[in-house]
Order: structure tokens, then sequence, then C-alpha cells
């Protein structure tokens, strides 16, 4: 009997053993360290990565140094969206030969003789075997079936380095494992040498393709020969115009000797290292609106920023740790920076971002703070020369600035004219109304711009229904006898179109018919509760297609479609119109919009369909 139960217990069922018995114990003393550090090496990677897309992004966008003066569309963001693939490829790749490959595991922590292989290896067998792979991928059928899908890019960013096809992929892995697996199968391998050489790749490949150029010229004075073993931006920068020459992978001792080397590159090297700043002509000043929002933004995630902003999702959660770290960037540096550059004919539109989130902007004890920060940003642009500095989000409410009043009223001589951007967003809002409508319900905090739609509207002899009473007696108060009669307190929700602004609430939201069509007059959208009502999107237009290096969206809206209060700023300038708009003074609404009209902004279409 004792026996039978002992043969029964010798039969383990599904679950006997904890799921993580295969990876080892790490009560053991013989941990390999070379299967564990795999993980944090592929986050190493892609933070490593990110860190530089950010900063080719940063510094383009300034303009010191940069290579190629295009800019960069959705379609280029698009394709390079899966920049990782390559990266968790060659983990699966390096995971496997962990297992399989020969003195692939229980690497030691550090070797120097493996260090100068890998060094050796390097810098003869890969860079001539890939010299001539890079030629061969030029020839007609290997390019039209393959590489071209690199050279899709002309102006290049750090991720485009490794934009191929899958075949292309692996037959880079074969050609960079050469110095690897030399080393492994002699035993000379070390955790140290291989993070560093992978490492060495992704930075020479980022920086190669980054579009500014940082290798200082006293390096190659100091040491001449290094021109030939280390190449610089603008060097790889001429093979994605020119496509026929600077073939090499890091170092152009062979386009020297082969003869490929682009004659133009010494020059434009030059050329780009003398490159200053740009001088903004029209200025957008912005600000964070979330802790999130920094992921969205041009410098953070390219793929994120492609789209319209989304409030916060489950993967957002797991970069908290990256969160809480810009936070305290934000924090410690407190200062506006560049967040990208657009070229509209010959006019530069650079927009800023002031480092404080729309919770700070409501507090009192931060007034102070965000209005020294955006007068500082006032007297940057005029000192850099722009003609025209706009106000967006919350950097001109009331209660902060009086719309942006304050600077002029500090400032007198301000050369830089303010733009607040009401009067082209009360022309969006009035040319979104549904035409033949009679009536509207107008409900949520009466800005200026709310005050002005009021006052147009009743001039229109279109009925304004306001739901408050001290709404309602403050517009009385403010309009007089100009509302002819077209002022009315009601209570009735039966309304179809509704102008709102910020304090609508959701009952109220609730209340409304069914169809209703909610047309925003704020910066900031209504929550969308309602799958029976229309929402249009906040006051903005879509962009003409001269407007160039456009490859993000402005917060919540969809692609090519910028807000007013930027679109604004750029009016003024082309316009050539000498006066500020802030304050409490509005320009002529039709003036504005035939001028928005005439140079190519278009509004966008009223949302009639409801979604299924």
């Amino acid at each position: 009997m004792l026996y039978s139960y002992l043969s029964m217990a010798s039969k383990p069922g599904i679950l006997t053993d904890w799921p993580w018995k295969p990876l080892g114990s790490f009560k053991d003393e013989d941990i390999d360290v070379s299967k564990l550090a795999l993980f944090p090496f592929v986050l190493w990677r892609m933070l490593h990565n990110q860190l530089w897309i950010s900063l080719s992004r940063y510094r383009t966008a300034k303009g010191t140094n940069k290579i190629v003066d295009k800019g960069i569309e959705f379609d280029q963001v698009d394709r390079e969206r899966d920049w990782d693939d390559q990266i968790m490829f060659n983990a699966i790749l390096f995971y496997l030969g962990n297992i399989y490959v020969p003195g692939g595991s229980h690497l030691p922590f550090w070797r120097l003789d493996g260090v100068i292989i890998t060094m050796l290896l390097h810098a003869g067998p890969v860079e001539f075997l890939y010299y001539w792979l890079h030629r061969a991928l030029h020839h007609h059928y290997l390019y039209s079936r393959y590489h071209s899908h690199h050279h899709s890019s002309i102006v290049t960013e750090p991720i485009t380095s490794v934009i191929h096809p899958f075949a292309e992929h692996i037959a880079y892995f074969l050609l960079f494992s050469i110095p690897i697996l030399t080393t492994v199968l002699t035993g000379t391998v070390s955790v140290i040498a291989l993070a560093a050489y992978v490492t060495y790749l992704d930075f020479m490949n980022n920086m190669g393709h980054c579009n500014f150029e940082l290798i200082p010229n006293w390096l190659f004075t100091l040491l001449p020969p290094l021109k030939y073993i280390i190449y610089t931006p603008s060097f790889h920068s001429l093979h994605h115009v020119q496509f026929r020459t600077n073939y090499s992978l890091f170092m152009p001792f062979y386009d020297y000797i082969y003869g490929t080397m682009d004659k133009s590159s010494d020059s434009l090297y030059e050329k780009s290292l003398r490159r200053k700043e740009e001088s903004p002509y029209v200025v957008h000043l912005t600000h964070l609106t979330t802790p999130e929002s920094i992921y969205h933004l041009r410098l953070g995630f390219a793929s994120f920023a492609s789209k319209p902003y989304t409030p916060s999702t489950w993967h957002m959660w797991l970069l908290w740790p990256v969160t809480l770290c810009s936070m305290m960037l934000t924090w410690i540096y407190c200062s506006t920076f560049v967040v990208e550059s657009n070229r509209f004919h010959n006019i530069i539109l650079q927009t800023w971002a002031i480092p404080k989130y729309n919770i700070q902007y409501r507090l009192k004890s931060q007034k102070q703070s965000i209005n020294n920060l955006i007068e500082e940003a006032i007297l940057e642009a005029e000192e850099k020369g722009a003609r025209v500095l706009s106000l967006g989000l919350m950097n001109q409410g009331e209660e902060m600035n009086m719309y942006g009043g304050v600077y002029m009223q500090k400032h007198p001589q301000l050369k830089v004219k303010l733009v607040d951007g009401s009067s082209l967003a009360v022309a969006v809002v009035l040319n979104s109304i549904p035409k033949r409508t009679t009536q509207v319900v107008l409900r949520g905090k009466l800005t200026k711009v709310a005050c002005a739609l009021a006052f147009a509207l009743c001039q229109k002899r279109i009925q304004v229904s306001v739901l408050r009473e001290d709404e309602y007696e403050k517009l009385d108060k403010l309009l007089g006898t100009k509302s002819e009669g077209k002022l009315v307190l009601s209570k009735s929700y039966t309304f179809k179109t509704w102008l709102v602004g910020d304090g609508l609430s959701e009952v109220e939201q609730r209340k409304a018919s069914k169809g209703t069509l909610f047309i925003p007059f704020s910066q900031f959208p209504p929550k969308k509760l309602r799958t029976d009502c229309f929402y249009h999107t906040t006051p903005a237009m879509q962009t003409p297609l001269a407007l160039e290096n456009v490859d993000s969206c402005e917060n919540w809206l969809p692609r090519r479609v910028m807000s007013v209060w930027r679109i604004a700023g750029l009016v003024h300038a082309l316009e050539g119109w000498e006066e500020h708009e802030c304050g409490y003074t509005t320009s002529n609404i039709e003036k504005v919009w035939e001028a928005t009209l005439k140079h190519g902004f278009q509004p966008l279409r009223v949302p009639t369909h409801l979604k299924s």
C-alpha cells in the first residue's frame, strides 16, 4: 500500500511546479548574469534611441547646425513608427544565442582581450563587408525591392537608421554578429564588451541620421586621421540626398579608397557647423496640459505625437516612472523651451512651451511665476526678432493676465505684436453654426470670445439663449441695447445648437435634446458624454499644404489641423498688421476671417453623422 502511494506521488500533475521554475533559482550561486541583463539592456536601447529622437527634434526645431532644411511629414512618421521592432528582433536572437550557442551563456563581466578583438573585427571585416553590401543594395534590383524603403526618408531622424525591410535586418545582424560570434567561440566575450558594442552601433547609427552636425571641427584639426575613421552626420546625410555617394558604415575610409566620397562632404560639414539658431518670425506660446502630455509633444514619442491626444490609457500607467522624472525635470528646468518649428512660405513659426500644467494655472500661488515665464518668453521673442507672438491655451486667461493686456501695459514700447486669437476664434465659431439657424444656447464661462460671440449673433438676428441668470445679467449689462432684443434667459434645453465653453456641467449636457450640436468656443473641448449628439472640435482650421514640417498633432486636434489661436498669429504676421490683439480689444472679425481664408486655411466640416 505504501509503495502504491509513493508511485502515485511520482507522477506530478498540471501546475505541480511553479511557473518560473525553468528560469532557475536566484538562490543558486551560479547565476547567468548575461541572461539576467538581457531585459534591462533592451530597455536601455529603447531609452537610448528615444533620447536621440528627442534631442534631434529639439535641435532641428531650433535650427542650430541643421543639415537638411526640408520638413518631415506624417507619412514618414507612420513609416518609421515601428523603429523598436529591430530591438525586439535582436533581443530574441540574443536570447536564443544565450541558450544554444556554445559559450553563449554565463559570460564573464569583463575581458579586455574580447574588447580589443571586437574593435579590430569591426574596423576590418565589418566595415569592409558593409561597404560592399551597401553598394550592392543600391543596385537597381535590390534597391527597388528592399533598400528604397530606407531611402524614402530624405530628411532623416535618428530612428530612420533602423527602418529597413526584414531581409535587410537579417543581413545586418549577420554582419554585426562577426565580432560577437568570434569572441563567443574563442571564449573572450564579456557582458561589458557585448553591451558596449551594440550601444556603439546604436549611437553611431542615431548620430549619422540626426540631421544636425555635432562633431566639433577642432577634433579633426587635432587628429587629422580621424576623418577617415569617424563619419559625421552631414557625411551620411549626403548619402540620403545624393544616393550614389558616401556608402561607408561609420568609417569613411572605404569611400576614400574606392572613390565614392561626395566632393561636397567637407563643405557641407563646415556649412552645418556655422549655421546659427533660426530666428522665428512668429512665436506661438503654449504649455503642457497634463503630466502625460509630454509624450504627445513633438519632442516626446513620435508615434504618440502624430495622433490626437487622448486621456490616459493603460499603457500610460506603465510609464509612470518616466512621467515622474519628466515632472521633476520641468520643475528643475522651469524655462520655456522650443517644441517645434514650421515654415509657411518664407515665414518661420516656432512653438514654445511653458513647463507648467493646467492644474498649476488654476492655482493662485502659481499665477506670478507663470506670468513671469510668459513675460520672459515675450521679451526673448522680441530679442530674437519675432514680429508676432500668439498666446495659446491658458496663457491668455482673464484672471491670469487680462488676455495678455498686462504685458502690453507693462511694456508699452513692445515691437513684437501680441495676439490672443479671439477675433479668429469668434469667426470660426460663427461659421461653424449650421445655416438657417435662428437660435442657439450660449453656455460656459463668459470669456472675451463668449461675449464677442453673443454680440455678433445678436447683430445677425440670431436668438442667444442663456441658461443661467448670472450669465444673462452680465451679458445684458455688457450688450445693453446692442443685443437687439435677441438675448434671452431660457430654461429650455431643446435647442439644437449649443455654443459651449469651460464650465459646461455634465447635468446640463445630459439635458440637451437628442441630435444637439455642441460647438466649443474655448481652448479645451468638453467631455463627450452623449453618443446621440454631435461634437465639433475646439476652434481650429485645416492648414494649407504650403505649411511645412507638420508631423505632429496639436493636442486633441486631427492631423494638419491647427488651433485658431496659433493660426491668428501667423495671419497677423502675413498681413503685416501693426496693432496688438490682446487685452479687451478685438480686431475686425470679418477682416480676420477673409485674410485667413486668403492664405489657404479652410474651415472644418461640421459633424452631421453620429458614430455607430
